[in-house]
């Protein structure tokens, strides 16, 4: 049989495949033009964007198609990869890996889902038939593209991949759709209504999130926005609720996912917990398919997500199971994240890996942990009016602090006569819990329904108690009053009690992240058997603890900047004579070009040519890709042009040149040691420049930064903010006749991005020159004086801000009611016309020949609702207009 990833295009589209063209086409009518965009960055080879809004039933859907560089021609097939984004989200959030997954030669489509973004519809909550029908027709749509892989006419080679809301839509699209060959879901619900109704209680807090998130009960749909009132003003769910969760959940299609499945699930997540990954983990394996499980150390209430290593391991995933590479690792079984320590470069957790040929699942080799009741094995507690106060443990946003709960940091509250608590001995040896303890207790409550709250502690000798991941599972109970025997499961974690520490098991009657019953009520609970049953999973082997980073990479870097020296000294020998003519012109560049790696034909900048000259405030401009970054680099000697020539106040550069020495950069941040203060790593670093101190203007440097007292603390406690202001601040000791800042208000504060924009002008106006390169088109207008624009490495315009803010050959076009893109369309294949973007009331039109009398005409012509013509005055619609339309 045909390998389908080496199949060529036929000549003749028949049978299967025309039926599925025909689909697809059926799908784009109304959707409106396809636009080139090629999304590179500085370094990575190009990936090529098109935007394009789809038409489905009920709904617009807004779409991005990614595809390498060497798609261009159309002459090799590749898989083709899905990806969704989280709720509340839209397709932008996930372009990063969209445009990883490209370059390592797949076809990637990413949406954004109804009600979100640019899309249109109503929020369905993943509805069968609405979002996963979606995902289906943009299979259908992948099925026509000739440089995606076939199985077979109208089947494309398939993964789909996702976070959260994302995550559901891969599964859902596997059990409906077998055209999915592959999976990786993140972060997601099994069982919707068993994530938000645990048990049967109401998880109010999460459920009140996802609703503002979204934007309101009125952007879902009208069945879901009544269940969601009903269920919060009751405070209860009804089995009404639980059957529409559970019809748009993929459990509902569990012995239809039968693909391979990567299953990466948080352990700082109360949202969905991991007893979700574990639900699909089994099913998905029961029906015979790979399956890997993989616990991250973020999720939902924060944390690190481990982005990079996730996305690392799904394409591989995607390598082994969609492009059918036997040497491709997809990794073990099982792995989880564990925390080791605080590194301290940067005051963060220490993460490693510990991994098992398989998912041991949530009850593997269980250990019993003989538990003693502090008020004796029956404790009397109560359920307060209103639930009130309420324990706080499960709060969406606090758990990011879970990573830290091995160190003994955490938050909890629990309120006194409102619980029942069970500790264990002190730990002889430490026991590392992997799974769901167990517990089994004997409840009795004055009123038929009681509602319990059941976690455990880790408490340490010094009396200090922290709640691992800051997890609970509530439970609700029937037919309390007679007294009920029941067997409980609590959060699924992976922490490590330490030897000398005690486990501690609390019952309580309140949550805040819950609904319980506002009536008082007395409970009573027993503890059964008198331990607490807790899974652990020998198999598990840890990474061990690598070096600190600066142990090994301070020598190292060293020795680079030695052989770096040598090297440039060598250069410099050779570098062109100064050019007197230019010796008060602050910066020249002439012809400057630099390829992408060892490509012959693929500039990150080519053929750039532009003048800074003594106060001038200059913005550098640019879409992602532009080159403005490499050019940066090659200013400052960092990086060698492979043509042109850079010149600064008449010397050429070359790595290490002297005249750099009047030049002051903020470029791709800064490197400080992280154990010194703030304050004398700025003076370390004079130090080094070997010039005398009176010339640092060190105080002035500090003003700006505003740092405060923290210039007394060490750089390793600091926030990236303080790190940016520390950054700017030593780029600014000496006052250099050249300032450069790369994204200088990244970290800042509006008020300190005010102080900065000040500063700049102040800088500039005693005769000092900066070079600013910034996304915030509103700064850079309020702050510069000229501008640079770039796009795709080359030179767009240059000009002072006003000549370019108001150029006569821009003018803003404002019409009566929504522009088409089909009018866009036919306004741009004008005669005379340039480029036309849509902007906010209208259009944007650049002409190119044209006269704006003769423009008004034919838009009269095309019975265009005119309202008004005339220059536009905002610096972002000029460069939307530049660079033609938003990348």
């Amino acid at each position: 049989m045909e390998n389908p990833l080496r199949r060529r295009p036929r000549p003749h589209l028949r049978g299967r495949r025309l039926a599925a063209v025909i689909a697809a086409l059926a799908v784009l009518v109304g959707g409106g033009v396809w636009a080139g965009v090629a999304a590179a960055s500085d370094g990575p080879a190009p990936v090529h964007r098109t935007d394009r809004m789809l038409s489905m039933p009920g709904a617009r859907i807004d779409t991005s198609y990614f595809v390498g560089d060497d798609a261009n021609g159309g002459n090799r097939r590749r898989p083709a990869v899905l990806i969704g984004h989280g709720f509340g989200g839209s397709k932008k959030d996930v372009q990063g890996q969209a445009e990883e997954l490209a370059r390592n030669g797949y076809a990637v489509l990413t949406w954004s889902a109804r009600g979100f973004g640019r899309s249109g519809g109503r929020i369905g909550l993943n509805d069968p038939d609405g979002e996963v029908k979606d995902v289906s027709r943009l299979i259908d749509w992948l099925a026509a593209r000739d440089e995606v892989a076939l199985d077979k006419d109208g089947d494309p080679r398939v993964g789909v991949t996702g976070v959260s809301y994302g995550g559901a839509i891969s599964l859902l699209a596997a059990g409906h759709d077998p055209r999915v060959d592959a999976i990786a879901p993140q972060l997601t619900y099994w069982n919707l209504a068993q994530a938000l109704f645990p048990d049967g209680v109401f998880k109010k807090l999460w459920a009140g999130t996802f609703v503002t998130t979204g934007g309101g009960c009125a952007r879902f749909e009208p069945e879901l926005c009544e269940l969601y009132e009903r269920v919060a003003v009751s405070g209860k769910p009804d089995d009404a609720a639980r059957t529409t969760l559970e019809e748009r959940s993929p459990s509902a299609v569990a012995d239809r996912i039968k693909v391979p499945a990567l299953i990466v699930q948080g352990q700082s997540d109360s949202l969905f917990p991991l007893d979700q990954a574990d639900r699909m983990a089994r099913a998905i394996s029961g029906n015979g398919a790979p399956v890997a499980v993989d616990w991250v150390s973020g999720g939902h209430d924060g944390g690190d997500q481990e982005a990079g290593r996730v996305h690392t391991r799904i394409t591989s995933w995607f390598d082994r199971h969609l492009k059918e590479d036997e040497a491709a690792g997809t990794g073990p079984g099982f792995r989880v994240t564990r925390t080791g320590g605080v590194d301290s470069t940067n005051g963060a957790a220490s993460l490693r890996g510990a991994d098992a040929d398989r998912y041991p699942g949530l009850r593997g080799d269980v250990r019993a942990i003989p538990l003693t009741g502090r008020r004796g094995p029956t404790q009397a507690f109560a359920n307060p009016a209103g639930a009130n106060p309420p324990a706080i443990s499960s709060v969406p946003g606090v758990g990011a602090l879970s990573q830290f709960s091995g160190l003994g940091v955490g938050v909890s509250l629990d309120f006194p006569g409102q619980y029942a608590q069970y500790d264990s001995a002190p730990l002889d040896t430490g026991v590392q819990v992997t799974g769901s303890p167990t517990v089994k207790v004997t409840v009795k409550s004055d009123r038929d329904d009681m509602v319990l709250f059941v976690k455990v502690y880790d408490a340490s000798a010094n009396g200090r108690q922290t709640l691992p991941h800051q997890l609970v599972t509530p439970v609700r109970i029937t037919g309390a009053k007679a007294g009920r025997t029941v067997e409980l499961t609590l959060p699924a974690i992976d922490h490590k009690f330490q030897a000398g520490h005690r486990m501690r098991l609390l019952l309580t009657a309140t949550d805040l992240g819950y609904a319980s019953p506002a009536e008082p009520a007395k409970y009573s609970v027993t503890l059964n058997g008198g331990a607490l049953s807790v899974p652990t999973a020998p198999q598990l082997t840890t990474a061990s603890a690598g070096l600190a980073w600066w142990v090994w990479g301070l020598p190292l870097a060293s020795a680079v900047i030695a052989v770096g020296l040598l090297l440039s000294a060598r250069r410099r020998t050779s570098a062109p004579a100064p050019d007197p003519a230019l010796a008060e012109v602050p910066l020249q560049i002439t012809s400057l070009s630099k390829r992408y790696g060892k490509s012959g034909d693929r500039f990150a900048v080519r053929d750039l040519s532009f003048r800074v000259e003594r106060g001038q405030v200059l913005g550098l401009l640019g879409p992602n890709g532009a080159g403005k970054t490499t050019t940066l680099r090659m200013l400052m000697g960092l990086i060698s042009p492979d043509g042109g020539e850079i010149r600064v106040f008449g010397h050429a550069i070359r790595p290490g040149a002297p005249v750099l020495s009047r030049v002051g950069a903020f470029v791709e941040g800064a490197g400080f040691l992280p154990h010194l203060s703030g304050r004398a790593n700025l003076d370390l670093y004079w130090q080094a420049t070997g010039r005398p101190v009176a010339d640092a203007h060190i105080d002035e440097a500090l003003e700006i930064a505003g740092l405060g007292d923290a210039l007394q603390r060490a750089v390793r406690t600091y926030s990236q903010g303080m790190r940016q202001r520390l950054a700017i601040a030593q780029a600014m000791l000496g006052m250099p006749d050249l300032l450069i800042l790369d994204e200088p208000t990244n970290g800042l504060d509006p008020p300190q991005i005010r102080e900065m924009r000040d500063v700049m002008i102040r800088y500039a106006a005693g005769g000092r020159t900066v070079i600013v390169s910034s996304h915030l088109l509103s700064e850079v207008e309020q702050s510069c004086t000229d501008l640079v624009v770039m796009d795709r490495g080359k030179l767009v315009q240059a000009g002072p801000v006003a000549e370019i803010i108001g150029s006569g050959d821009t003018l803003l076009v404002t019409v009566e009611g929504e522009v088409s893109e089909a009018l866009v369309d036919k306004v741009a294949a004008l005669p005379g016309v340039g480029t036309a973007v849509r902007a906010e009331g209208g259009l944007l039109v650049r002409l190119d020949g044209a006269r704006p009398a003769a423009l008004v005409a034919e838009l009269v012509r095309l019975d265009v609702p005119l309202t008004g013509v005339g220059p536009h005055r905002r610096l972002e619609d000029a460069f939307l207009t530049l660079i033609g339309g938003p990348a």
